[in-house]
């Protein structure tokens, strides 16, 4: 009984996130005789751009061991200050920068805290949420910015008259990232550090300040996904943003990214996202409630790292 239910966990591995999908595409056609229309595909990949933005980051913390639970609230940060920046000096160029920096600041702090205090990633980004939180209420007194029209185009302006720049981003991140991760020397050490962070050291790496350098890059993706969301928005809306990590991370295991780490790939995170967003279209056009979306999210990560766990049984017993 267990080889059987290693079996189907092992398979599910090589070929479920493709048949998911599938099944996915069939029920979303079956119920909505729209869904096939290239105008519908891509507003679901405009949906979901922001999170998959988010997602990029959190495969490479996931895969090296780590997790962020302070993404949602960086990118409401990354939004809302560079909104205020934008309203205040006019420049379009400053707010992006803004938006980037906070971002990246609160990804190096959260390695810092980490790597320097021995904080579990789970406790240092958790505090983090809650420090952005307050530092973006006190910042937007718990009101909208708005007057930030300049920056429209970025989330909607479409490229070649058809794609929505919001999806041409989201592309390039995932590809920068795919390449970051199996082409150079620190995509190398992402795995290596989630794969046997012990044997890591022992050959002399450097694994704190890898860590820093992983949280800090994640963070700067977070940090574009919350610019990306000014465009959308147009406007710094300081209640949008949260749970945003949730929808992420939900992307990345149910990708395929072994939660235990050394394991997944960030296009695995993208089809991730997507099953994601099917699912959420499906459930809202058969008009079932936000609670019950949750719930399936929620059944989502956990039958995705019960898959992995058999594997990973798996493997070991070999």
């Amino acid at each position: 009984m267990k080889e059987n239910r290693r079996s189907a966990a092992v398979f599910y591995r090589k070929y479920g996130i493709a048949l998911i999908l599938i099944i996915l595409f069939v029920a979303s056609a079956l119920v909505n005789h729209n869904f096939l229309k290239p105008r519908n595909l891509i507003n679901i990949l405009t949906q979901i751009s922001v999170v998959t933005i988010i997602a990029c980051g959190e495969e490479m913390l996931i895969v090296s061991g780590l997790i962020d639970l302070s993404a949602g609230l960086i990118c409401t940060g990354s939004m809302c200050f560079a909104a205020g920046v934008l309203v205040n000096t006019g420049s379009v160029l400053l707010a992006v920068l803004t938006g980037l920096g906070f971002g990246a600041l609160c990804g190096w702090i959260n390695g810092f805290l980490v790597t320097r205090f021995k904080l579990q990633a789970f406790i240092a980004t958790l505090a983090m949420t809650n420090v952005v939180k307050g530092a973006v209420q006190l910042y937007t007194n718990g009101q909208a910015i708005s007057g930030v029209d300049k920056i429209e185009w970025l989330g909607h302006y479409k490229v070649a008259g058809a794609v929505p720049l919001p999806v041409v981003i989201m592309l390039v991140s995932v590809a920068v990232i795919a390449i970051l991760m199996k082409h150079t020397s620190l995509g190398l050490l992402i795995y290596s550090i989630g794969g046997n962070e012990k044997a890591t050291i022992a050959s002399g790496i450097n694994t704190n300040r890898t860590k820093r350098i992983i949280f800090t890059l994640s963070s700067l993706l977070t940090g574009l996904a919350g610019v990306v969301l000014l465009g959308r928005l147009v406007a710094g809306m300081p209640s949008v943003g949260e749970g945003y990590e949730f929808d992420a991370i939900t992307a990345v295991v149910v990708g395929g990214t072994s939660f235990l780490g050394g394991i997944g790939s960030v296009t695995g995170a993208l089809i991730g996202s997507i099953i994601v967003g099917l699912i959420n279209n499906i459930l809202n056009l058969l008009h079932v409630s936000t609670q019950y979306q949750l719930i399936v999210k929620g059944v989502l990560i956990a039958g995705a790292v019960i898959i992995d766990t058999m594997t990973k049984e798996d493997k070991k017993s070999q």
